[in-house]
Order: structure tokens, then C-alpha cells, then sequence
């Protein structure tokens, strides 16, 4: 049985899917250091492909239509058929006692949903420090973990309200064994669409205003006994007797006094947990047919925001050499350095210039241009990318370089963002993102949004690289219809492994000459997941 209140309006627009936040207890806005390590969590139930590349740590946002599949990078924003993002996540609240089955109903509505991009936030994130005397009463089982003041609300709100928002926050990460916060946070980029669940997910009127969803999951007081016995015990370190006091003492006068009461509060309540598939089909079929979908077709003309360089007799010769698997090391490098410095000054030539009048040696002036900005930075994707940065030195002087590394998660087969050292004043630059090969452009949507967090204007941002794959050069235009794509060529098609077809093979290998050999990637290597 599954109880609705209230009434659903299908023509609602409920903003969809994504991902990860930020926080040293007090802030939440996105802040990298200059060798500061991003972390971003794997998502759930995604399937397992061949290694990919770039290197990133995230949830990584992957939105499916009937006909493709388009990742949003690092924080998968949704944006509508004209490229404007939508408002604000939807978020999913779920409430219910202790052990009643809501992480297992919140990763069944993931599994359903079928997008890797959902963020599951947990309350339990949320406890408060205990002093030393609390410690000691936690040690003892004498400490209240099931009451509303045990949680910090007012961080919980914060980081909620601003992952709502679409800005990257960091959650903390809670130690059930020792009963206190473990010294690293988790980064977590803003979401489309979150699933929050806890106790007391009810039990602040300013956490309740940010739920547009909420879902109580109730089940038998004795199953709930029975599963915390075991997970306490198995999970936790505990023993029996100390698991029982704490049942009788906190647990269960706590959920009579205030969790059980917020089920009225509930617009769908789910009996028997996450054995109840009818009522998880509901509401994932609510969430979809509210969802924002993603209308791109693969099919469609080539974005108006993408530049291939002129493909001459000469780019159509190096295309040729490097591209052809009997090409020996040394001559790859040699000609993909030729083709790289003909890309990058290619370019050059979408900065912005103005009209500049000159004095020439022979006293008579000259009207030329000159470059109509504050500074220039490149950010290469490690590691292919790496080797676009002395084309890119040899024609702009004193060009300023940041990095951005990239990986797959074998598990998840998507993106993850590992490092990043970026210029701390990039905000007020153009900025050259070089990616050698980009196929689905996950990757460089990735490093494009995280751009994006360091206030690089979208229109500033070109996205330069010596081969694109059709699915890379629409999902990246959809998601960022601002930002410049500029590539030597374009091919077709991707095979059943996401390679480039035709392709130039895994640029990074046959560049750094570590064919067969399990090394970091990124968009650059025709690999899953670029």
C-alpha cells in the first residue's frame, strides 16, 4: 500500500539529475587550493567499463535520451533544449526509524532511475563533535545519537541548501567506531536531482522548505530491530547487550516522540521498505515524467560554437601519418607537435583583439590588432593534454599553465576529478583547456565545469583538441553553449567500447610510448567514459 497526499501536477517541471559538495564547517562555496586533491564520489550501480581517461573525483553526471547518452562533467547541471540551466535540484527527502530500510529504498530509486548522477546525502553525515564527555558516554552506550540535538542542522542545512543550488560543497564523514568526524570531507559537485535521508529528515521546518519530495519508509518495529542488531554488531563493532540498551534507551522512545509523528508530513509513504517495488516504480515514474530530459539529437548539424581547422593537403598529410598504425614513436610525436602548433594557432585566432596603430622602423604607422584581454592561461587535461602545452608556450609568451587531472573509476566506469592546480586569478582570464582526443567530451565537461566553480566565464573558455568525436563536439556544445570548440578533425562514430572510429588510437600510449601498459588516461585516449 502506498499512501499519496495531496496531488501530483504532471506538467510540474521538477529540475533533474547529478552530483558532490564542499564545506570546512563554516563554508560551503567551492574553494581548490593550489595543490588542493578533488574528490568526488563514484555512483552507484553504474556499469563497469574498460579503463577511461582524465582524471577527476565525482559523481559524474550522465544524462540518457532515447537515442544517446550525454555526460555533464564533473557537476552535472540540467540544462533544457537551449542549453539554459535549470533552476534548482529536486530533492528527494527520506524519513523513517533507525534500520527501516532507507538507503536500501534510496538506491533502489537510483537503480530505477538509471542515472549514475542522483546524489545520496545522508544524514548521518550530519553529527555533531562530541566533547570529550561525550565521547565517553558514546563509548558506554549512554549517549543520545537518536534525538534531534545530536545532529548539526544548521551545517546540514547550509551544505543542502547550496548542493540545491548547484555549487559544490564538502560533506563531512562520520566514523561509527569511533564516534566523531574523520579529518577528510568529501567534495561533492552540485546535483540535479538528491536523495537526502536520516531519522530526522523531517525534524527542522528549514531542512523541510528545501525537500520538494518526501517520502517516509516505514516498517515493522521488530524488523528494524533485527537489522540494526546486525548491522551494529557487523558493521560497527558493537555488542549485543550494548546494541539492545541503546534500542530500549534511545531508539525507539525517539522514533514514538519525533520520527513517527513526521509521517503525516510524508507525501508518499512506503510500507516494507525497499521490498516495495510497486511504490518505488511510482515514484521513480514521478521523478521521470517531471524530469527535465535532455532533447539533443545526434543527428543534428554541427554546433555553430565548433571550428575545425581547414583540413589542407598538409593537415590532411599529418592526419595521415599519425592516424596510420605502422607510424613509429618518433614520428608520431614529431607530426602530432605539427598539427598541434597549427591547432593552437588557430585558436589564437578566437581571442578577442582590438584595432592597434603602430609605428613601423621606416617612421609610417601600421593598423594591426592586438590581444584585447587581461592574460592568457592553458589547462591541460593530464595526461594527453600535457602535450599541447609547448605548442602553446612556443606562440603565447609568458602564458600561464594550470592542470587538471582526470581518471575513470574502474567500478563506475565514469570520470572522476583526482587534482587540478589552477592559477588562483584565472577568473579574470581566457582560458585554452587542451584535451588531446575527446569521444562522449565527459571529460571535457568535467573540466569545463570546474572551470566554471573558479568563475571562468563560460565565453572565455576554449576548449581546444586535435580530434573530436561527433557525441563529444553536441554534448559538450549542449551543456556549454558558450564555450569555443576548436579541433583539427571530426570523425563519426564511436565502436561498442566508446574508441573514436576511425579514430587515432589511445594518443596518450602511442605518445608516451606506454602502449600496453595500464597508465592514467583521460580524453585524450579514445577510452570509455571520455
Amino acid at each position: 500500500v502506498v499512501i499519496f497526499k495531496g496531488t501530483v501536477h504532471p506538467k510540474r517541471k521538477i529540475p533533474s539529475l547529478p552530483t558532490q559538495p564542499h564545506a570546512d564547517g563554516k563554508s560551503s562555496e567551492v574553494s581548490y587550493g593550489e595543490d588542493s586533491l578533488d574528490r568526488l564520489l563514484p555512483p552507484a550501480g553504474a556499469p563497469r567499463r574498460k579503463s577511461a581517461t582524465s582524471l577527476s573525483k565525482t559523481e559524474p553526471p550522465l544524462l540518457r535520451t532515447g537515442t544517446r547518452t550525454i555526460y555533464t562533467a564533473g557537476r552535472p547541471p540540467w540544462y533544457d533544449e537551449h542549453g539554459a540551466q535549470s533552476k534548482e535540484a529536486f530533492v528527494i527527502g527520506l524519513c523513517g526509524g533507525s534500520a527501516s530500510g532507507k538507503t536500501t529504498v534510496a538506491n533502489k530509486i537510483i537503480e530505477a532511475l538509471d542515472v549514475p548522477w542522483v546524489v545520496l546525502l545522508s544524514m548521518d553525515s550530519f553529527y555533531k563533535v562530541l566533547s570529550p564527555e561525550e565521547q565517553a558516554l558514546a563509548a558506554s552506550n549512554d549517549y543520545n545519537f537518536d534525538h534531534p540535538g545530536a545532529f548539526d542542522f544548521e551545517l546540514l542545512v547550509a551544505t543542502l541548501r547550496k548542493l540545491k543550488q548547484g555549487k559544490s560543497v564538502k560533506i563531512p564523514v562520520y566514523d561509527f567506531t569511533l564516534h566523531g568526524r574523520q579529518k577528510d570531507w568529501k567534495n561533492v559537485y552540485g546535483a540535479s536531482v538528491i536523495i537526502f535521508e536520516g531519522i530526522m529528515s523531517f525534524a527542522d521546518k528549514e531542512l523541510l522548505q528545501l525537500l520538494d519530495m518526501k517520502i517516509f519508509v516505514d516498517a515493522d518495529s521488530d524488523i528494524r530491530l533485527v537489522r540494526r542488531l546486525r548491522r551494529d554488531i557487523t558493521e560497527r563493532g558493537r555488542d549485543i547487550e550494548g546494541v539492545i540498551k541503546q534500542y530500549n534507551k534511545f531508539v525507539k522512545p525517539a522514533f514514538e516522540q519525533y520520527i513517527e509523528p513526521t509521517m503525516r508530513l510524508a507525501d508518499i509513504v512506503v510500507p516494507r521498505g525497499g521490498g516495495n517495488m510497486v511504490a518505488i516504480d511510482l515514484i521513480v515514474q514521478h521523478v521521470h515524467s517531471q524530469a527535465l530530459l535532455a532533447s539533443a539529437q545526434q543527428n543534428q548539424p554541427l554546433p555553430q560554437t565548433l571550428s575545425v581547422l581547414e583540413s589542407t593537403p598538409q593537415v590532411k598529410g599529418l592526419h595521415t601519418i599519425i592516424r596510420n598504425k605502422e607510424t613509429s614513436r618518433d614520428e608520431f610525436i614529431f607530426y602530432s607537435k605539427r598539427l598541434m602548433r597549427l591547432l593552437i594557432e588557430h585558436a589564437l585566432t578566437f581571442l578577442p583583439s582590438q584595432t592597434c596603430v603602430v609605428q613601423t622602423p621606416q617612421g609610417q604607422q601600421y593598423e594591426g590588432r592586438s590581444y584585447n584581454g587581461k592574460g592568457i592561461t592553458g589547462v591541460s587535461v593530464l595526461r594527453a593534454g600535457e602535450t599541447m602545452e609547448p605548442a602553446l608556450r612556443a606562440v603565447c609568451k609568458d602564458v600561464r599553465i594550470g592542470k587538471i587531472l582526470i581518471q575513470t573509476n574502474l567500478d563506475s566506469g565514469e570520470p572522476e576529478l583526482h587534482y587540478l592546480r589552477l592559477p588562483k586569478d584565472i577568473s579574470e582570464d581566457h582560458v585554452i583547456l587542451m584535451d588531446s582526443t575527446v569521444s562522449t567530451g565527459a571529460a571535457a565537461m568535467m573540466a569545463v565545469r570546474v572551470l566554471l566553480d573558479h568563475e571562468v566565464q563560460e565565453d572565455r573558455i576554449a576548449l581546444v583538441s586535435l580530434l573530436m568525436a561527433e557525441l563529444g563536439v553536441h554534448s559538450v556544445a549542449y551543456a556549454f553553449p558558450k564555450v569555443k570548440i576548436i579541433t583539427t578533425a571530426v570523425d563519426k562514430s564511436l565502436d561498442d567500447f566508446l574508441h573514436v572510429i576511425p579514430g587515432i588510437g589511445d594518443f596518450g600510449d602511442r605518445y608516451f610510448g606506454t602502449d600496453g601498459i595500464d597508465s592514467l588516461s583521460d580524453d585524450d585516449q579514445d577510452q570509455p567514459s571520455y
